[in-house]
């Protein structure tokens, strides 16, 4: 088979692929819509981990959240404490707009971070400046999150470069639990 061929193979399977994915409109019938406003005003903690390409976990990690709200403005502060030993921050500001999309911005997001909710899910699509090994590469970020109950939320976000999944992000968020921090950055 040609190089031609096996290229277009490739194109058409990922957009094959790409085609079946979950619209937000398919969470619309539920009793109590997931507010992030509330659900992310105080204190969070999650939990979760990253996959490769092949599913392989390569990192998990713990993360702090304080969410605060003036009207519809809000800021998320993330702590994020890695399995080896990293500690990272990211800040988000988040405008809520009349439509009840959302806006934000981070400092590792490029440009604006668009988020829409329907029912018991929250949809946030951005570009993320991702460092790996003292490279910086774009990606785009498909970030489902998904209420299960007035406590807890999961969240799995689809990673891709140039359209293709690169990695899988996990998290397990908990407003209950009686542990309202992550481990030190010395447990590994």
């Amino acid at each position: 088979m040609t190089k031609v061929k096996i290229f277009l193979l490739i194109i058409i399977t990922c957009s094959l692929i790409s085609s079946c994915s979950t619209a937000l409109d398919d969470y619309q019938d539920v009793d109590k819509p997931f507010d992030i406003k509330r659900y992310f005003d105080g204190r969070v903690i999650a939990w979760g981990m990253v996959q490769n390409y092949s599913n392989k976990v390569s990192r998990r990690f713990c993360v702090e959240i304080e969410g605060s709200w003036q009207g519809n403005e809000g800021v998320l502060a993330e702590k994020f404490y890695f399995n080896d030993g990293e500690i990272s921050y990211r800040n988000w500001q988040l405008s809520k707009k009349t439509d009840g999309s959302y806006e934000g911005q981070a400092e590792d997001v490029i440009g604006m971070a668009i988020g829409k909710h329907q029912g018991f899910a929250f949809q946030f699509q951005y570009q993320l400046s991702l460092v790996v090994e003292d490279e910086s590469y774009q990606v785009s970020m498909d970030d489902w999150m998904y209420q299960l109950d007035e406590f807890r939320v999961m969240n799995k976000t689809s990673m891709s470069k140039l359209g293709v999944k690169v990695a899988e992000v996990t998290l397990f968020f908990d407003k209950q639990t009686q542990v309202q921090q992550c481990p030190s950055s010395n447990a590994k």
